[in-house]
């Protein structure tokens, strides 16, 4: 296992020094934050338990990443809502899961609430790597994927 983590970030050279910085600045100022500025406090670091320990390097290096990911999912979903309210539109937002959005739509509206959809995803937050959305539709969850 260590030689393959050895060549992993031998080949990806920025996901170490990401790490490592991360690891830096969560210890110096004691929490992580998202690209958003949220917050994490990440008080594990500081403990004399080294299974506690790791945890706090997970949860330091998870939290710019996931966090992030989910603030942006969250921005998207008010973004929509409030162009479904004032286009109102009879779309429901019905679930999100993870970086998935389920809807339920009046078929008169389905291509307009997925080009509203795909365009408020794609351009929640302006990023160096462009946020593309892939869009499904069917009678289920099923169906959609």
């Amino acid at each position: 296992a260590k030689k393959y983590i050895d060549q992993y970030f031998e080949r990806h050279q920025g996901v170490k020094r990401f790490i490592e910085l991360t690891l830096k600045s969560v210890r110096e100022k004691g929490y992580a934050t998202t690209l958003l500025g949220r917050k994490r406090p990440v008080l594990e670091l500081k403990s004399d338990n080294s299974v506690t320990r790791q945890q706090g390097e997970r949860l330091a290096i998870n939290t710019p990443v996931q966090g992030s990911a989910a603030d942006i999912i969250k921005l998207a979903m008010i973004n929509i809502w409030r162009v479904f309210k004032e286009r109102n539109l009879n779309t429901i937002m019905i679930l999100q899961v993870h970086d998935e959005l389920l809807f339920e739509v009046p078929i008169n509206e389905l291509q307009i609430v997925k080009d509203l959809v795909k365009e408020k995803m794609e351009r929640v937050i302006e990023l160096l790597v462009p946020l593309k959305v892939e869009i499904g539709y069917g009678k289920s969850w099923a169906d959609a994927h």
